[in-house]
């Protein structure tokens, strides 16, 4: 791809967009989210944030014309969380133009103000290069101590094959609580792909990658990792990677979770959560999401005690 004469990258950006809070009514564990404005501000935070991955959909139509439709298929974002954005702030998605035959590139995401929402690679294609995650999963040391999550282990697999679909109207649960249908009104950059199969190159409605993450995330209570609690996490570090795509509507895929990963930050523990997608006999995977679930300390009660 043309770079100018310092060989600064070429860089595609889209509108400013006002993303929707769609998770004020989260519930799990029996109780609210950091998502809830109350909750939220009761532990530093100005106001319940939107959900990390709705960032993803504005990454979309700048990817898409790097690599066509080929991304819907094969594509990865591999994003770390930076700041939280709320409901009425304006975000700007960016993505730097690869050079030609390159298959990852620098993707971000900020608000008008120009403070960082995330950092991301984008890319393409069979598992090559590593992804801005596998680096920073390089990265990690072994936590000194934990206490929220000292019954986690790496390699604890989840409890049972989870089997899961997303239907146009399907209420997705209390972790959730609204459906595709409800999504598509308010996301930022709409397609007829997401809704109308007669539109889709696949002959089927796709499911946009903002709401994998959902397709993934509603059932996990049923891994039944031991986490203690009440807590209340946030997603510090999310990927989502494409292997034999897209995602379709009324499809019904399986689930296989895994803990790859323990950290720990002086705010949070973090539990690195691996979900392999597969097709509904459990035999070709398709599809899988890397997920920091990362919990606040503070949200816990006792853990000052329960550290010492």
């Amino acid at each position: 791809m043309p770079t100018d004469a310092s060989e600064t990258p070429l860089v595609l950006h889209g509108p400013l967009r006002r993303p929707r809070q769609m998770l004020a009514d989260q519930e799990y564990g029996g109780h609210g989210s950091i998502h809830d404005d109350a909750i939220a501000e009761k532990l530093g935070f100005r106001a319940g944030p939107i959900e990390g991955p709705t960032h993803f959909s504005q990454l979309a139509p700048l990817l898409a014309r790097i690599w066509g439709r080929e991304w819907f298929e094969r594509g990865c974002v591999s994003a770390h969380y930076q700041n939280m954005v709320v409901e009425g702030e304006e975000v700007r998605a960016f993505a730097e133009l690869p050079r030609d035959g390159a298959t990852r590139t620098r993707v971000w995401a900020e608000k008008a103000d120009g403070t960082p929402v995330l950092e991301a690679s984008a890319s393409l294609g069979p598992q090559g290069a590593p992804s801005l995650l596998d680096e920073r999963m390089a990265k990690l040391r072994a936590p000194e101590t934990l206490v929220i999550l000292a019954d986690l282990h790496v390699g604890l697999r989840g409890a049972v094959d989870e089997r899961v679909r997303m239907d146009m109207d399907q209420h997705m649960g209390a972790l959730y609580p609204f459906s595709l249908a409800q999504k598509l009104a308010v996301i930022t950059e709409p397609s007829p792909w997401y809704r109308d199969p007669t539109a889709s190159p696949w002959g089927r409605a796709i499911i946009p990658m903002e709401m994998i993450s959902v397709l993934v995330e509603h059932t996990s209570h049923l891994a039944r990792f031991p986490v203690k609690g009440p807590v209340v996490g946030l997603f510090a570090d999310q990927e989502i990677r494409l292997i034999d795509g897209p995602l379709f509507v009324g499809e019904e895929y399986v689930l296989r979770r895994e803990i790859v990963a323990l950290s720990e930050s002086k705010r949070t523990e973090s539990y690195w959560t691996r979900t392999r997608i597969f097709d509904a006999q459990g035999e070709r995977q398709v599809a899988e999401m890397l997920l920091n679930h990362a919990v606040l300390k503070e949200s816990y009660a006792g853990y000052a005690d329960a550290a010492r």
